[in-house]
């Protein structure tokens, strides 16, 4: 009988549990912590997509195209993903994933700098080109780490 009421408070939560959640970081019951760890599906969308601006970053430089935007509406553009990658890596608990974020916050201010670096030379562009491919390089090794996803709250797995 007490087996049956365990199992029955496991399924829906209890007020122990929510205390005991709140005690051990402040998660909520259902709530894992995880934005990217959930599925891997994401973990697999994050390195086809920093692995294709990584190659087109590279293949810029290997042709010779220097070549930045200076307007203001790029400028706000990469303001916008900032914040937003900015609020995305505060979210999550999961070291795996703030590593991910901060590298695209680190490329996106990177970015945004250039932008508003009217009267920079090609020398510059070159090197910040050839950085931000590595950083998406990285920003895409870091997305494969998350394919491992995340456990349920009950913590099996982190």
């Amino acid at each position: 009988m007490d087996r049956q009421i365990e199992n029955v408070e496991a399924g829906r939560g209890t007020k122990n549990d929510t205390k005991n959640d709140m005690k051990n970081g402040g998660e909520q019951s259902g709530r894992s912590g995880h934005l990217m760890c959930r599925t891997p599906l994401w973990g697999a969308a994050g390195f086809l997509s920093c692995a294709y601006f990584a190659w087109l970053s590279f293949a810029r430089v290997t042709h010779s195209e220097y070549d930045w935007p200076h307007d203001l509406w790029t400028a706000a553009t990469y303001i916008i993903w900032i914040l937003l990658l900015g609020a995305m890596a505060i979210d999550t608990r999961c070291l795996r994933e703030r590593l991910f974020f901060g590298l695209l916050v680190l490329n996106f201010v990177v970015g945004c700098a250039l932008t508003l670096w009217h009267n920079a030379s090609s020398a510059s562009v070159r090197t910040a080109r050839i950085g931000t491919g590595v950083l998406w390089a990285l920003a895409a090794l870091a997305s494969l780490t998350t394919l491992q996803g995340a456990s349920d709250s009950r913590g099996n797995r982190v």
